[in-house]
């Protein structure tokens, strides 16, 4: 084991990886029971998503391990889903929207095999990268902010403070508490420690309740039959085009953001800032997508969650090994894993959101042509609530602020034609 993953030569172990898979997969798991909620809206059985979003993340997150070597985690993404149930299914159905999602699967795919991918990563900047990986931090936190009800919706200012009084934001204050305390006297696996001590203290408090049987625990998935193999591509082929390049642009770049964030995370990243093997990770995330399509889910990306794993020490590919297999023991544990409440988990997202805004600092921010980008790719990432359009905003600001200021042949030609393709996504998506 130790000559396959190279546990040693990424100054890891056994029982680190193990603890780090664990923490990934709990601070993932609340995909199994959110995808099929809004995939059930376009009429597909609920139970067979709630499968298929399993399986597919299973396969795919090992996947990603015996490819890559890399403690990445992957599932029907986040947005993307919502994209798949609310726009695209609902206009076309959601056999055709399966279809666009295979065939975005299937671009990626060459695009990955070409290499192109390579030529991508080498011409994104390395400050872009940097603030990939802060704005992520933001975002990943914002999100735990709002699972936990600290952060609420306010028809005046958009946003507002929750009241911290009710039991849902308390306990999310806990956890932070519970792993503050953990990190800071450097307690090993102490965000996985905070996730099940804050699941204990909401049975306390009332916000969850104990299994009253064993069909509280355990219970046989659910058939795939009615969704599996269902998509229609000849139906697929009659949506727009930018539809399904829509599914591609957020796909690879929701997937590239979060590589190179967690990679940084990792110190995985070379001296240019660049991620060695990215395009066989970017290979695992297009067969994922296929592979999802096909056992019936919307879009697999690779999940920014991630970065809890290796935030508590998972290096290699035993971390998403361990992952993958947690998702398949979620199978037939699906009731157990639900008793995980969301202000148990998001205490997790806000302590990596800190962990990784720590890229700033490595930013020149007296280059305003730097800072500016920079600037607007972190802060559009939570503001939008999306990678992928923080880093567009990125790519646009980059060459236009270099440009004026008289240095465009710093810039790569590719950057260039991604900025006009940002542009594409901003005003024709």
């Amino acid at each position: 084991m130790d000559k396959f993953f190279r546990l040693k030569e990424n100054k890891t172990d056994v029982r680190t990886e193990i603890i780090a898979g664990i923490t990934t997969f709990m601070t993932m798991a609340y995909i199994i029971f959110v995808n099929p909620d809004i995939l059930s809206t376009t009429g597909m059985d609920k139970g067979a998503v709630m499968t298929a979003t399993i399986v597919a993340a299973g396969l795919t997150t090992i996947l990603m391990g015996l490819m890559t070597n890399y403690p990445f985690a992957l599932a029907s993404g986040m947005g993307l889903n919502a994209f798949f149930a609310f726009v695209v299914a609902a206009q076309y159905g959601w056999q055709a929207a399966l279809g666009a999602v295979f065939i975005s699967g299937v671009v990626f795919t060459i695009l990955a095999l070409t290499r192109a991918i390579d030529y991508i990563d080498a011409a994104m900047p390395t400050t872009l990268k940097r603030a990939v990986a802060a704005g992520i931090g933001l975002f990943i936190a914002y999100i735990g902010l709002q699972n936990g009800g600290i952060i609420i919706a306010d028809e005046a200012t958009q946003l507002t403070l929750g009241n911290l009084r009710e039991p849902g934001p308390m306990l999310t204050l806990i956890g932070i508490l519970i792993i503050a305390v953990l990190m800071a006297r450097k307690v090993r696996g102490a965000i996985l420690i905070g996730i099940l001590l804050t699941t204990v203290v909401s049975f306390f408090m009332g916000i969850q309740e104990l299994p009253t049987g064993i069909g509280d625990i355990f219970g046989l998935p659910a058939s795939l039959a009615p969704i599996a193999l269902k998509l229609d591509l000849k139906a697929a082929f009659s949506i727009p085009l930018f539809v399904i390049f829509s599914f591609l642009f957020v796909d690879i770049f929701d997937t590239a953001g979060t590589l190179l964030g967690t990679g940084a995370r990792a110190g995985f990243l070379d001296e240019q800032g660049r991620l060695p093997r990215v395009n066989r990770a970017m290979l695992a995330d297009a067969i994922g997508t296929m592979g999802g399509s096909l056992l019936g889910t919307s879009t697999v990306t690779t999940y920014v969650e991630s970065t809890a794993g290796v935030s508590e020490g998972g290096r290699t590919g035993l971390t998403s090994i361990v992952t993958g297999l947690l998702f398949f023991l979620a199978l037939f544990i699906a009731p157990l894993a639900g008793l995980i409440p969301p202000q148990a988990t998001a205490p997790a997202l806000v302590i990596v959101g800190v962990l990784m805004v720590g890229g700033v600092m490595k930013i020149n921010f007296d280059d305003f042509t730097e800072a500016l980008p920079a600037f607007l790719t972190i802060i559009f990432m939570p503001l939008a609530y999306s990678i992928a359009d923080g880093i567009a905003f990125g790519f646009v600001a980059y060459p236009v602020v270099k440009l004026v200021a008289g240095r465009g042949k710093e810039v790569h030609w590719l950057v260039y034609l991604l900025a006009v393709v940002a542009l594409i996504h901003f005003f024709w998506a």
